[in-house]
C-alpha cells in the first residue's frame, strides 16, 4: 500500500466523532479495555467493535488480549509515522478533545473495576 493510500485510510478512520473520541481517550489514558470504550461511546458492543476494527486496520491502534479482555492503545508506529497528528493530539486542550459530559463519563468509567464495566455492558 502506498503512503498516500495509508494517509487516506488514517484520515477516513479519524473522520468520525466516535473514532476521534476513542483516539482522544487513548491518548489521555494510554490503554483501555474494549468494554470501557463501548461504555464511553454509549453504543452496542458490535458498533464499538466496528469502530475499533477500522482504527486497528488503519494502523492507528494496537490491540492485545489479556484473559477475556481486549485492550487497545495508540500504535507506536502510528504515533511515530504521523508525527504531526501526534503533535496535534498532544496539543489539544482536554476540554476541546472531549466534551464535559464525555470527560466526566471517561473518568467515571476509568474509576470502575473493568469486570464491573464489562458485566454492565453485557446486561
Amino acid at each position: 500500500m502506498d503512503r498516500n493510500h495509508q494517509v487516506l485510510n488514517v484520515l477516513k478512520a479519524l473522520a468520525d466523532h466516535n473514532r476521534l473520541l476513542i483516539v482522544s481517550a487513548l491518548h489521555l489514558h494510554k490503554e483501555m479495555c474494549a468494554c470501557q470504550i463501548t461504555e464511553l461511546l454509549e453504543v452496542t458492543g458490535a458498533t464499538a467493535s466496528r469502530h475499533l476494527a477500522l482504527l486497528v486496520n488503519a494502523g492507528i491502534l494496537n490491540s492485545r488480549k489479556d484473559g477475556r479482555w481486549i485492550y487497545y492503545s495508540i500504535s507506536k508506529a502510528f504515533a511515530g509515522e504521523y508525527g504531526l497528528l501526534k503533535q496535534w493530539l498532544e496539543n489539544i486542550p482536554v476540554d476541546q478533545a472531549l466534551t464535559d459530559e464525555e470527560s466526566a463519563r471517561l473518568e467515571r468509567i476509568l474509576e470502575m473495576d473493568i469486570a464491573d464495566v464489562c458485566r454492565k455492558r453485557r446486561s
